[in-house]
């Protein structure tokens, strides 16, 4: 023992400092118009995660630098270094936001050196955003991971958005507080989200066992119901503005589900697709099911936004593909849109790397 001691006294300070861990690190910059950050934790574990985040309104003030999400503490907690981008475009930037994320992983990978695995995690849209980039760069990731995400192609997602303006118009026409032409007109892309909003909750109240129809309809509670309603009226005419036109149309499409559906189908608005508008939304949000990399996917209780007809898609897309072996659906956690805790997000990243 005494030689020992000895041993370590004859050491140089520097050897004896050379083990202690690197400091904690924040990069952060810009890509082609795409605010982007970097963590690092001091006890890095050689894995990196591409964190992708939701659905950001068009004109909602981005913080500079770009603030970290919600989860990015626990996932740097648990040894990974969290790599996010704020897009290049806010609204339903799937396309801008694959192409944004894939940038910046290369430059992630030459800032970082021996990355032993990427990983993409995304929350919401940004579970599109994971998704798609699976599917198209496999050979980045060892596999994925969408948390309460969008997980549709973007002519089914375009399709239920019109689906839920066309139902309101035909229950509630003419609403005070909303345009003359309803949810399904331009102008009622151009108001704010609160007004919006508050002239959707206003109609409903006025025809309450339409609305409770509505509801039971939509899969959603009755008091999230109005929410729900605006947030796809917020997204489809976002699209539609993105896409150079009317990303979906019903022409000739049977409803059911909305209490007297000759009525119904008699009587509601239809909608002609734009060329442009569809071709935007078949082509640059495609989805296809053909994975390569283990993708989980988890999603909450009670989620107004991501509800269970949505949760199905994309399972009955890779059994469809083939690839149902490399998706994993957890049984649902937390509450609410994207009400993890960050416990549940890092568990749900090992649960893809047990994959």
């Amino acid at each position: 023992m005494l030689s020992l001691i000895l041993a370590i006294g004859l050491l140089p300070t520097s050897t004896l400092h050379a083990a202690a861990p690197p400091a904690p690190r924040t990069l952060s910059g810009e890509l082609q118009g795409a605010p982007w950050r970097l963590d690092v934790p001091a006890r890095w574990n050689g894995e990196l995660v591409m964190l992708a985040h939701g659905y950001e309104p068009v004109g909602v003030p981005r913080e500079t630098p770009m603030a970290a999400a919600d989860s990015t503490q626990a996932l740097l907690d648990a040894g990974y270094a969290v790599a996010q981008s704020a897009y290049s475009s806010q609204g339903w930037a799937v396309a801008d936001a694959v192409a944004d994320m894939e940038r910046l992983r290369q430059h992630a990978l030459d800032e970082l050196t021996h990355v032993r695995h990427t990983w993409m995690l995304g929350f919401s849209m940004g579970g599109a955003v994971a998704v798609a980039s699976l599917e198209r760069h496999p050979q980045s990731y060892a596999g994925g991971i969408s948390l309460c995400g969008a997980n549709l192609p973007g002519d089914v997602l375009a399709r239920d958005l019109l689906t839920t303006l066309a139902a309101f118009d035909y229950f509630f026409p003419k609403a005070e507080g909303l345009p003359a032409g309803g949810l399904l007109s331009s102008e009622a892309g151009a108001l704010p989200q609160m007004a919006l909003y508050q002239g959707i909750a206003a109609a409903l109240a006025t025809r309450p066992a339409e609305s409770a129809q509505f509801a039971t309809r939509l899969q959603v509670a009755p008091d999230a119901l109005a929410g729900a309603i605006s947030l796809h009226a917020l997204v489809l005419h976002e699209l539609a503005q993105r896409a150079g036109g009317m990303p979906a149309g019903n022409i000739g499409i049977v409803y059911s589900g909305f209490g007297d559906d000759a009525a119904f189908n008699a009587g509601v608005q239809r909608v002609q697709a734009s060329a442009a508008g569809h071709a935007y939304v078949r082509d640059r949000l495609a989805l296809n099911g053909a994975l390569q990399r283990p993708l989980v996917i988890q999603f909450n209780h009670g989620d107004p936004s991501i509800v269970p007809r949505m949760q199905t898609v994309y399972p009955q897309l890779a059994a469809r593909a083939g690839s149902a072996s490399k998706l994993h659906v957890l049984p649902p956690a937390g509450e609410g849109h994207c009400g993890f805790s960050g416990a549940q997000v890092v568990d749900a990243l090992k649960a893809a790397s047990a994959h």
